[in-house]
C-alpha cells in the first residue's frame, strides 16, 4: 500500500516541532500494513488516527486525517490536538440539516476528493511558480476550531468548506496579492466570522425598515445560510465570494450592501477553474499570484 504525504502537509507539519517529520514517517509505516487503523473522522471518506504526544520527542498530540483506496493512502490534514480538545467535530454529527442541504453520504464522499485534488493541483502550481504565495498560506485548521466556527455561525458548514478548511486555514496574502486568479483571498476562520458577523447586523438593521416597506420593496443583503469564503484581497474585507449552504453555490458579496450577484459556481468548480487558470496563465482574467 502506498501512503502519499502532499508537500504542503509535509511543510506545514515541520513547523509542529522537529519530531513530526519522523512521526509521519513512522505513522506512513503503519498506515501501509494495516490502512483500516483509523477510525471515521466525521467527513465523509476521511479517516482518523491520533498520535500521542508522549511517543516521539519534540512532537505534539496530533490528529492526522487521510483518505484510502484500494491502492493508496493519501495524508489529508495534521493537526496538532490539546488533548482536552476533540478530534472530530461532533456538533457536526449532532446538528441537523435544517439550514443546509440534505445528507447524501455517496455525493460527499466524491466532493470530498474532488476538492481536496483541486486545491492540490492549486498548491502545487503556487509551489513551483508563486513561492512567496504558497509560503502565506496557513495550515489546515483542525476540526476543533472548525466546530467552533460552526457554533458561531449557528448554521452546519457544508462538507467541501470543512475540507477545503483542513487542508488550509486560509491565506495571509503575499506582497497584499491572494494566492487565487485575480489576486483573490481566502479568508482566514477569524475573518469569516467578523464578515458574517457584520453582514448579518446589517441584515437585522435591513429587517427593521423592512417591516415599513412594501413586500416587492424589502431589501435582503444577506442570509443566514451565506457564509463568506473568498475576499477581494489578503487585507480587503470589502467584496468577495460567499458560500450558500442551503445550495451549495457561490455568489457576490459586499461589505457596502449592494444587490448580492447572481450565484457563479459550486466551490469544486471554482477551485477547479482556479487551477486551470494557474497552470494555463493565458486564462487568467487579471494578475496572478506572486
Amino acid at each position: 500500500m502506498n501512503v502519499e504525504i502532499p508537500p504542503l502537509i509535509r511543510d506545514t507539519a515541520s513547523q509542529f516541532g522537529a519530531g513530526v517529520p519522523y512521526a509521519l514517517k513512522v505513522l506512513a509505516g503503519q498506515l501501509a500494513d494495516d490502512p483500516d487503523m483509523g477510525e471515521p473522522s466525521g467527513l465523509p471518506g476521511i479517516f482518523m488516527v491520533r498520535i500521542d504526544g508522549d511517543t516521539f520527542e519534540d512532537c505534539p498530540a496530533l490528529a492526522i486525517g487521510y483518505i484510502r483506496e484500494p491502492d493508496r493512502i493519501e495524508i489529508r490534514y495534521v493537526n496538532p490536538v490539546p488533548s482536552s480538545e476533540p478530534t472530530v467535530p461532533a456538533q457536526k454529527e449532532e446538528q441537523g440539516q435544517e439550514q443546509g442541504r440534505p445528507s447524501d453520504p455517496a455525493a460527499e464522499v466524491v466532493t470530498v476528493r474532488e476538492i481536496a485534488d483541486a486545491w492540490h493541483r492549486v498548491t502545487r502550481r503556487l509551489q513551483r511558480n508563486a513561492p512567496d504565495s504558497y509560503a502565506a498560506l496557513r495550515a489546515g485548521a483542525g476540526p476543533a476550531a472548525i466546530a467552533v466556527l460552526e457554533g458561531d455561525l449557528g448554521i452546519p458548514i457544508p462538507v467541501e468548506l470543512s475540507v477545503l478548511w483542513l487542508l488550509t486555514a486560509g491565506d495571509d496574502g503575499a506582497n497584499g496579492w491572494g494566492c487565487l486568479p485575480g489576486n483573490r483571498a481566502l479568508m482566514t476562520l477569524d475573518a469569516v466570522a467578523a464578515a458574517y458577523r457584520l453582514k448579518i447586523d446589517h441584515q437585522a438593521h435591513q429587517d427593521t425598515l423592512n417591516a415599513d416597506r412594501p413586500e416587492d420593496e424589502r431589501i435582503t443583503v444577506w442570509k443566514p445560510t451565506w457564509i463568506p469564503v473568498v475576499a477581494v484581497g489578503p487585507a480587503d474585507s470589502t467584496s468577495g465570494l460567499y458560500l450558500d449552504a442551503a445550495t451549495g453555490y457561490l455568489g457576490r458579496w459586499s461589505r457596502y450592501n449592494e444587490a448580492p450577484g447572481e450565484e457563479l459556481d459550486t466551490l469544486v468548480t471554482y477551485l477547479e477553474e482556479a487551477a486551470d487558470m494557474l497552470e494555463a496563465p493565458a486564462l487568467l482574467r487579471g494578475t496572478s499570484p506572486d
